[in-house]
Order: C-alpha cells, then sequence, then structure tokens
C-alpha cells in the first residue's frame, strides 16, 4: 500500500508578549550586570602606567611616605582641595596626581576637586576659610590636627598662615628656560613639589641641618652651583640648610637635626673635632660627609677611620684604549635598607674621586657598636691611583689601592638591630666625590642616593628610595611637506577609507 502523504505541520501563533516579556527581562538583566561590573570596577581596580620610564606613576619614596606612619597614625585625615578650573593646562595632570595621593594613602587624604568657575559658593567659602584668592590654580594641603585657626597674627599685625596648612601654586611646578629671551617651560615637577609640601605640613616645619661653612668649600656661585643643588635637593626632602661655624661652637645646638660638611679642606682645630666627638657621642647623632679626592684634613681622617671608614689619599682610574678613565663607575649594594630601592643598579660619579677602605664587621669596632657598611662599590677594573698626574699611570699593587674600592659608605653607632634602642642610634654617610653636585654632572640616581641618605640621617626612612623625577618636554621635528600630509591623510583619506568600509559592509548586506 502507499504510504499517506504526511500532513503538514500546524503553524501555531506566535506568542509575541512572552518574547517580548523575556527580551525586557534580559535588557534589564544585562544591564544590572553592566552596573555591578562599574561598581565593582570603581572600587577593585589596577592602574598600569605603560610610559617608558613610569612618568607617570608615583615614585616608590612618595608610594612609602604614604604608607607610613606619618600618615596612618593621624587622628584625623588630611585635606586635599584641588581648585583648579578644567580648562586650565595643568588640570587633567594634577588632578590624576592628586587622586593617586588619595588613593595611595588609604584613604588618609580627604580629595576635593573644587572649579571656581562652576562651584563659586564653594569657592568663596574656601576662600574664606583660608584667606587666600583663588586666581591662579591653586592646591591647598590642611594637615592640622586639631581646630586650630587656619591663620594668626604676629606681633606686627601680619597674617601667618598655619605652619600644617600649605599653598602651593601649579606654576610653581613648571620648570622654565631662558632660551634667546624668551623663558618657555622645559619640564613639570609635580610629584616633587606636591610631597615636598604635604611633608611639610605634616611636620609643621622644616628639618634643620647645619652646614659648617668654616669647614667646607664649595662653589656657591650662581643659580645652577653645586651649593644650589645641594640646597634644592635637601628643601625637596623638608631639610633646612643654616650655616654655622664650627671654630664658635662649644656643642652641636640640641635643635639640629644633623650636620654637613662639604668638601672639607683646612684641617680641624682639636676643639673642633672634640665638638665634632662630643657630638656624634650623643643618641640620634647625624653627619654628612661629602669629601673631595685626596682632600681629608688629617684630624678628620682620623676620626673616621676611627668608626671604620678611612678616606685614602689616591685618585680612583681605569685605563681603556691608552687612555685614563676618572669617571668612576660601580654599584649601589645590597643589604642595606636605606638604598634598597638602589640595589645592583650602576653608580657613576664624574670627575675626581677617592677610594674608601670600609672595615665592615672588624671585631674592634663590633665591639664598640659601631658598623660601617659600603653603599657604593666600584667596579673590579677600577684601582686607587697613588701617583695620578705623573702620567702613564698603571696599576702597582705595591702602592696602588687594589679591589674591592667603595665609593661611599654608611656608619651607625649603638644598637641598630635592637628594635628598643635602633632609633636612637648615631648615624652618619661618607661620599669621597662632591663633583656629582654639579648640575652639569648630575644624574638622577645619585640625586636620588644623596635624597635617601639624608633622609636615613634623620631617622625618616619612608622618604628613602627612588625619588620623582620631573617630565621633560620634547620636541618633534617636522618638516612642513610632512605637516602637509598628515593633514591630507586626516581631513580625506580616512574619511574616505570609512566611506568605502561603510560601502562595503552596505553593499554585502544588499546582497
Amino acid at each position: 500500500d502507499p504510504s499517506p502523504e504526511k500532513q503538514a505541520p500546524i503553524a501555531r501563533a506566535v506568542n509575541r508578549w512572552g518574547i517580548g516579556s523575556l527580551s525586557v527581562i534580559q535588557l534589564v538583566l544585562l544591564f544590572v550586570i553592566i552596573g555591578a561590573v562599574n561598581y565593582l570596577g570603581s572600587i577593585h581596580f589596577l592602574r598600569k602606567d605603560l610610559s617608558r620610564e613610569g612618568a607617570y606613576s608615583l615614585s616608590p619614596a612618595t608610594k612609602r611616605y604614604l604608607a607610613s606612619e606619618a600618615l596612618t597614625s593621624r587622628p584625623r585625615p588630611i585635606k586635599w582641595i584641588m581648585a583648579v578650573p578644567r580648562t586650565s593646562a595643568f588640570y587633567d595632570r594634577l588632578r590624576a596626581l592628586s587622586e593617586d595621593y588619595e588613593r595611595l594613602s588609604g584613604r588618609r587624604i580627604g580629595l576635593e576637586i573644587l572649579d571656581p568657575m562652576r562651584s563659586p559658593d564653594r569657592t568663596q567659602q574656601v576662600a574664606a576659610a583660608y584667606g587666600v584668592s583663588l586666581v591662579a590654580d591653586l592646591i591647598i594641603i590642611d594637615a592640622r590636627t586639631d581646630e586650630s585657626a587656619v591663620t594668626t597674627q604676629d606681633s606686627a599685625g601680619t597674617h601667618v598662615l598655619n605652619p600644617n596648612v600649605k599653598l602651593v601654586v601649579a606654576d610653581e611646578m613648571v620648570v622654565y628656560a631662558t632660551d634667546k629671551g624668551q623663558r618657555r617651560p622645559t619640564g613639570f615637577q609635580g610629584e616633587d613639589v606636591l610631597t615636598a609640601r604635604l611633608v611639610e605640613a605634616i611636620e609643621g616645619k622644616p628639618r634643620k641641618m647645619l652646614f659648617l661653612a668654616d669647614k667646607s668649600r664649595i662653589d656657591a656661585e650662581g643659580e645652577n652651583s653645586p651649593w644650589k643643588s645641594l640646597e634644592n635637593t635637601l628643601r625637596f626632602q623638608n631639610i633646612q640648610l643654616s650655616g654655622a661655624e664650627l671654630s664658635g661652637l662649644s656643642e652641636i645646638p640640641a635643635d639640629a637635626e644633623g650636620i654637613a660638611l662639604v668638601a672639607p679642606k683646612y684641617d680641624f682645630t682639636d676643639e673642633e673635632i672634640a665638638v665634632l666627638e662630643k657630638y656624634w657621642a650623643r643618641p640620634r647623632a647625624a653627619i654628612l660627609v661629602l669629601l673631595q679626592a685626596g682632600e681629608a684634613p688629617p684630624k678628620l681622617r682620623a676620626f673616621l677611620r676611627s668608626n671604620g671608614v678611612t678616606p685614602r689619599r689616591d685618585r680612583i682610574v681605569t685605563r681603556s684604549q691608552n687612555r685614563t678613565i676618572t669617571t668612576a663607575r660601580g654599584l649601589y649594594t645590597y643589604n642595606v635598607d636605606f638604598i634598597k630601592d638602589l640595589a645592583g643598579q650602576t653608580a657613576v660619579f664624574e670627575g675626581a674621586s677617592s677610594s674608601l677602605e670600609v672595615r665592615e664587621g672588624a671585631e674592634d669596632l663590633v665591639n664598640r657598636k659601631i658598623s660601617p657598611f659600603g653603599l657604593i662599590q666600584v667596579a673590579d677594573e677600577f684601582w686607587g691611583e697613588t701617583k695620578f698626574g705623573d702620567g702613564n699611570e698603571a696599576f702597582d699593587p705595591n702602592e696602588d689601592s687594589k679591589p674591592p674600592l667603595f665609593l661611599a659608605a654608611s656608619i651607625t653607632r649603638g644598637a641598630a638591630n635592637d628594635d628598643r634602642f635602633a632609633s636612637d642610634t648615631s648615624r652618619m654617610v661618607v661620599v669621597s666625590n662632591t663633583d656629582f653636585l654639579d648640575p652639569n654632572r648630575q644624574r638622577a640616581e645619585n640625586i636620588d642616593f644623596l635624597a635617601s641618605s639624608v633622609n636615613w640621617l634623620v631617622g625618616r626612612q619612608s622618604l628613602a628610595g627612588i625619588g620623582p623625577h620631573p617630565l621633560g618636554t620634547y620636541k618633534l621635528p617636522i618638516l612642513d611637506a610632512q605637516v602637509s600630509f598628515i593633514n591630507r591623510v586626516n581631513l580625506f583619506f580616512l574619511p574616505a577609507l570609512f566611506l568605502l568600509i561603510g560601502g562595503f559592509v552596505w553593499s554585502s548586506r544588499r546582497a
């Protein structure tokens, strides 16, 4: 029998209400998921700086300070008011920096972004509260821990700002240079200035370090002098150099956080050395010694030798292609906490350098609780030439200093490994080169090393490490013909390309 013909299936009516309701529910759930993802992403996120030198990330020193006890132990958060209009050229950069400070401080910095053009009422409140005119781009850092007045009047009737309130003008962060009579910006040092002002606001006043002017010889002429470089480096660490004459002191004042000896040339008297030794014997003494090559005065040299570091009367040199090279090269050493960010990196010191003998672990020093450590070890191809300048320098094992050589060393006196007494240790840093202060010979890693050393000396280890570096401006040389070609691509070829792609898509859908 022939099989019966198959019957066509019966068409059912489309349930439009069901499909529509399901679509609406799906859209609602999609928006809920998107909203939840965005909410979680606003709280838990990871920022990545893809620039080659990490120029848009806060430096390790600033990050360490934001997580230090200086902020965590505060009874109230710091007010950070960024009063900058959105039309300002500094707005985007300053906002990104300010948000980084707030985020990395664990919200112990309370950020308020204020646009004077859009919020005139709030602008008037802030201007009245702090007694300032918000005409220029300004950041206010208020680190008061109580309800003390923002401003007070001195005996002359002048209004004085509270020492825990600092004002940062945006123009202070720009580095300018004069070229052919025109002043133009060449760099931006926002993080340098903001971190310095934050430290000043928290501490209330700068730390004072005595500069022994009568025993130091350093070029102080001009804005680009080594002295100005040293002063600026310490100023960014909230440390003020204050000149003093050792010959007129019976003891180092108690309010001095430390003393600085830079390029000493003339010898000390017995009374002056006695003042220095008396200061070194007391708790929390801090001494920074920067020596010129081969010019350590005898009594100062004997003082340093008694503490485990002896400046040698030589010159660090090497030979390459029949030339004598005096630019010392080495590595920052490991196992020293305040330079751990620099450990293993290359150190290059131009100019003249002498070697240091560092008696690490010597038994007589251990018995006196004195611990010297080498900070910069010179590369093995260098040696300490004792007859530099005679010509045809060559290593003589009987007269010259052989590796290992050190260019810088630290000294601690006291129970540095005992947490109960570690804060009372005395500290010293010795560097056998002063030419690295010359702005024409400066290197970023050497300035970071100097800043870290000074912060370690004054007991502020949280600021030690690789510090912020200014952002530079760069010119892109483009010929007129190249500019014309770029304009044609932007105005004609790119729109034509997108029009062509659109035509292909439309044609494929029609087919």
